[in-house]
């Protein structure tokens, strides 16, 4: 049946034409005598009566039925108008019906309020109710927008979308990876691309200049909120650019997105705020910064305290560092005992803290301190009655972490009590800049890339690779906003010989393994490359945040589980002897 509307079009200017309509049943009333049916496409509601000759008809349909219509568009009665619709001033008093399609009884309800309290293995099982829902309707529309936001922006900009392939080498250095077996060359396998980093530099060695894909990456890691096993990120690569110029470039493309989805104008340029700076003020290199609680180093103040964890901590070159989650003395114990759990779980042995009650500071660490040292941890911290200090003893690094997460916990004790208030539309975004480029492995016995082995140097910190790797800051660069990284990227090296050293001398890579992984991009670098660098931007994380949720699985149309299982589609499955035959692949299950 011809549409001539959708179900969101009519309105009182086409009172009297005669039009049809097509969709689902939304709902079904019988009104003694007159069946009224709202009539639901992706653009929105329409009613429909039914009266005379097609009243039997219609009072058989059953909600989520496919239907088609035609009729003549008369005004509701003055009682009848819905405002809350745009086509609540009108009706369409049905001539025809044609009955598409009968739907049987929906296993959950298809409105937001009864969908989201459904259990979330049974919407992924029936993936194609829950995306009837209108939140997630909604969010695949905010996802097209963006994404076409995304390409007219850098279509201005005079870049270029390339595509780049899917099945590639394996690289190992980076996450697990998945294996594709060949067929045509068999005990050799392709792996699926992770990221098209190697060939987007490809492309600047080739000339093109300006690149980017909207591609699809694939990780074998463990999958939680804001990660799935194959997703989707905004690739860029730029030649003859620096760091100013790569966040000049993007703070654009943010405030271009951010104003065609939400008609929210970005204040730019975001603020910049170095990983050392970050992890010592946030404990993390990803900061929600849209609240307080930072941390504050007291290594200096605990160096010859007379509480020997903290003193034999500084000693051993360790930091002791607290924050103050205002407000929360009055934490309860299973509170604290969970807080100390999450402390543990990133490797302390608990979770010191003080209260500030009645005028008195309840702890039992408070007898080993001097009055001097409560007075400089009173006036650092602003401590007064009502508040709560936690603090963390251990190596630089880890005592960040412990207290970054404690410190995120807190906060939502907090939100939760009505003391704090976080705001999902405030919109806080910051370059966290000059990340080391190399960090030590202790298990490994070696140095790694912090971002990955592609990235330049700072100039200026260049000599020291030989010397003291460690304190050579990189140029990358990452965006946050509201504590979730949305992008990262680097300048890239472009010299052969550098590439070359940083894979040899500071990696310690053999040189057969750089030549069998890397040889054709060295080789490539030789022939000219042109200073270049870039980003990838997770298209998934800045879709969910832009419509107010916290998990990508909301913004995906068929995402797996966080057991990576599709329930729909009952993915993965096992396959035919012969199939692995073909592939001569055996497989061995392991026993339990």
């Amino acid at each position: 049946m011809h549409r001539t509307h959708h179900c969101a079009q009519l309105t009182k200017a086409e009172l009297g034409a005669t039009v049809s309509l097509a969709g689902w049943v939304d709902s079904v009333r019988d009104h003694g005598g007159i069946i009224f049916i709202d009539l639901r496409d992706r653009q929105g509601v329409t009613q429909v009566k039914f009266d005379s000759g097609l009243r039997a008809s219609a009072s058989h349909l059953k909600d989520e039925s496919v239907i088609g219509i035609t009729g003549r568009v008369v005004a509701r009665p003055g009682e009848m108008v819905n405002k809350h619709i745009p086509t609540g001033e009108i009706e369409i008093e049905a001539t025809e019906l044609v009955v598409h399609n009968v739907s049987e009884t929906p296993p959950f309800p298809l409105t937001d309020a009864g969908g989201d309290k459904v259990n979330e293995d049974l919407r992924l099982t029936y993936r194609y109710l829950d995306l009837r829902r209108p939140k997630m309707r909604r969010n695949l529309q905010v996802r097209h927008r963006a994404t076409k936001s995304v390409r007219d922006y850098f279509d201005a900009q005079a870049f270029i979308e390339v595509e780049t392939p899917t099945l590639f080498k394996s690289t190992p250095e980076g996450a697990r990876e998945y294996l594709v077996p060949s067929r045509i060359h068999p005990g050799q396998f392709y792996a699926l691309s992770q990221s098209p980093q190697q060939f987007k530099q490809i492309l600047m060695v080739a000339g093109v200049e300006r690149y980017f894909q909207i591609a699809r990456c694939f990780r074998d890691e463990d999958l939680r909120a804001d990660r799935q096993m194959e997703f989707t990120q905004i690739d860029v690569e730029a030649s003859f650019i620096d760091r100013e110029g790569i966040y000049a470039l993007f703070e654009g493309m943010l405030k271009k997105v951010w104003k065609d989805v939400l008609n929210h104008d970005l204040p730019t340029p975001f603020p910049r705020l170095a990983y050392q700076d970050a992890m010592d003020r946030y404990g993390v290199d990803k900061p929600d910064t849209r609240f307080g609680l930072e941390l504050a180093d007291f290594s200096a103040l605990f160096k010859a305290s007379g509480f020997k964890v903290f003193a034999s901590t500084v000693a051993a070159g360790g930091a002791v560092k607290a924050f103050n989650a205002k407000g929360l003395a009055d934490i309860t114990q299973g509170e604290i005992g969970a807080l100390e759990e999450v402390a543990k779980s990133l490797g302390a042995k608990g979770l010191a803290f003080i209260k500030v009650e009645g005028g008195e500071w309840k702890s039992p660490i408070v007898k080993f301190f001097t009055e001097a040292e409560k007075a400089e941890l009173t006036r650092r911290l602003q401590l007064v009655d009502g508040d709560l200090v936690f603090f963390a003893a251990a190596p630089w690094e880890r005592a960040c972490a412990i207290l970054g997460r404690v410190r995120l916990e807190a906060a939502q004790l907090l939100v939760k009590r009505g003391r704090l208030t976080i705001r999902a539309d405030q919109w806080n975004f910051l370059w966290v800049v000059d990340f080391p480029l190399m960090s030590y492995d202790e298990e490994r016995g070696g140095y790694a890339a912090t971002h990955h082995p592609f990235t330049a140097p700072v100039p200026e910190d260049a000599a020291l690779l030989d010397s003291n790797p460690k304190a050579v800051r990189g140029q990358h660069y990452d965006v946050v906003l509201n504590g979730m990284e949305l992008g990262g990227g680097s300048i890239r090296i472009h010299q052969p010989a550098l590439q070359k050293k940083v894979f040899e001398d500071v990696l310690k890579i053999p040189a057969d393994v750089v030549e069998s992984r890397f040889g054709y991009m060295l080789k490539a670098f030789t022939y000219g490359a042109p200073p270049h660098g870039g980003i990838a931007f997770g298209l998934d994380r800045m879709v969910a945040l832009l419509c107010g949720t916290t998990s990508i699985r909301d913004v995906i149309a068929f995402p797996k589980t966080q057991k990576a299982q599709d329930l729909m589609a009952q993915s993965p499955t096992p396959v035919t002897a012969r199939q692995l035959k073909e592939l001569h692949i055996q497989t061995v299950v392991p026993t339990q």
